[in-house]
């Protein structure tokens, strides 16, 4: 028997954190393919061990003798008598802990949408799916292909079934695999990342509200509910009971929450104080962008076009996070505000007096108006208050990071209030036993 691989080494040189985990990396047949050793070899220098899935176009690109250097075990080039499949991905205590499929050309990511298995690759994603092993898909091509409308679809459908996507860097026409730090970082993020949630109930609201002027008409703004999308999506990633309420936004909501669909904000009102009103929330983010102002009545036929002049009289709309802290005094609640074009000091003022107004734990401020951050962008750049009216700074990240951050500072603050209760507790009972 052969000693064990020397590749095998560095395992664990730059820290500990992977210890213990197994990672598939699944490579297609992208250029971007010959970025995989030293994705490998990252992911191994924090601990992890990492088995290479190759499809036929990827071995045309790189060496399978290639990664078996660089990762210190076999390849796996094709699906034997050996059923690598489910050595890897199947429902048992040795399968890997995540599937990264990196790079993921069009091709591949339009079979995985569709559950077509005839590589190694989108068989080894689709045992993992079922095994509920985490999945993450790196895109890689050129960037007309990416921006093909099927292409963004099946991303939106991978999406839906909670499947990770880490976007591409849009470079020289081409839709180039993320950079590799940033894949490194996102597979330790979900890996380290405890069920630290398991057992809480977050209800959190996303999305837009439409205020209708007539039948076909409506007022609105231009939130595509991805914030809201990624922070339900975070929260059942720890272990949550999550439920959405979610407006008409473009961003596909996540399969393994419960969603409840709305269009005007009466409705989602009306939805919340529901959810409230029969089961106890542990944490209500408020994350919609809820319209303040609906038109005095609306018109129930289309207002025929060529009128000179149309006048519309708005009424202020209730507040829906003021209702929902008067059903939920006890829910940790969870605030937005968003602003445009102002200066950081003015945002946080602005926040801060929302935060003492409505009664909130916490508060997230930022401003829309900032390139790449706030309505569609699929990054944020945001401050986050809390009820001391401490401020803590999340730089421009995608959304999915923001999301993360928002709550490791969430539970940071419920649990050491939960600490400090106990601890009356304890003091309390103490003083009565003497």
């Amino acid at each position: 028997m052969l000693p064990e691989h020397t590749s095998k080494q560095i395992i664990g040189t730059k820290s500990q954190i992977l210890k213990g985990k197994k990672i598939a990396l699944c490579i297609t047949g992208s250029v971007a393919a010959v970025e995989c050793p030293i994705i490998a070899r990252e992911l191994m220098r924090h601990g992890a061990e990492v088995y290479a899935v190759m499809s036929p176009a990827a071995t045309k690109l790189i060496s399978p003798a290639l990664m078996e250097w660089a990762t210190g075990n076999p390849v796996v080039t094709e699906l034997t008598g050996m059923v690598e499949h489910i050595s890897l991905a199947g429902e048992h205590p040795n399968a890997v802990s995540i599937v990264l499929v990196a790079p993921a050309t069009a091709n591949t990511i339009s079979k995985i949408a569709y559950g077509i298995d005839d590589t190694p690759v989108t068989t080894v994603v689709t045992t993992a799916i079922g095994a509920k092993i985490p999945v993450v898909v790196v895109p890689a091509m050129h960037e007309s292909m990416y921006h093909h409308p099927i292409i963004l679809e099946n991303l939106k459908r991978l999406e839906a079934y909670g499947i990770e996507i880490i976007g591409p860097r849009f470079e020289e026409g081409k839709a180039k695999i993320a950079h590799i730090n940033t894949i490194v970082a996102r597979v330790i993020e979900i890996l380290s990342k405890k069920k630290d949630m398991k057992g809480l109930k977050v209800l959190i609201t996303g999305g837009p509200t439409r205020e209708y002027i007539d039948a076909v008409r409506y007022i609105s703004n231009p939130s595509s509910g991805k914030m809201g999308v990624a922070l339900a999506e975070e929260a059942a990633l720890r272990g949550a009971e999550v439920t959405l309420i979610y407006g008409p936004g473009t961003a596909e909501p996540p399969f393994n929450v419960k969603v409840i669909r709305v269009e005007t904000t009466k409705e989602m009102l009306d939805a919340a104080l529901s959810e409230v009103g029969e089961k106890c929330y542990d944490i209500i983010i408020c994350a919609a962008a809820v319209s303040d102002y609906a038109p005095e009545s609306k018109v129930n036929e289309k207002i025929p076009s060529g009128k000179e002049n149309l006048q519309i009289s708005l009424k202020p709309l209730p507040k829906v996070i003021d209702a929902i802290r008067l059903a939920a005094p006890k829910a940790f609640l969870v605030g937005f505000k968003a602003e445009y074009g102002v200066s950081k000091e003015e945002l946080i003022s602005r926040a801060i007096k929302k935060l003492r107004n409505a009664n909130l734990d916490m508060i997230v401020a930022n401003d829309v108006s900032k390139p790449n951050a706030g309505f569609s962008a699929e990054s944020n750049e945001v401050y986050v208050i809390d009820k001391r009216e401490n401020v803590h700074h999340i730089s421009l990240s995608n959304k999915k990071i923001v999301a993360s951050r928002i709550f490791d500072l969430i539970l940071e603050e419920l649990w050491e209030g939960k600490e400090k209760i106990i601890s009356e507790e304890l003091i309390s009972q103490t003083r009565e036993s003497l």
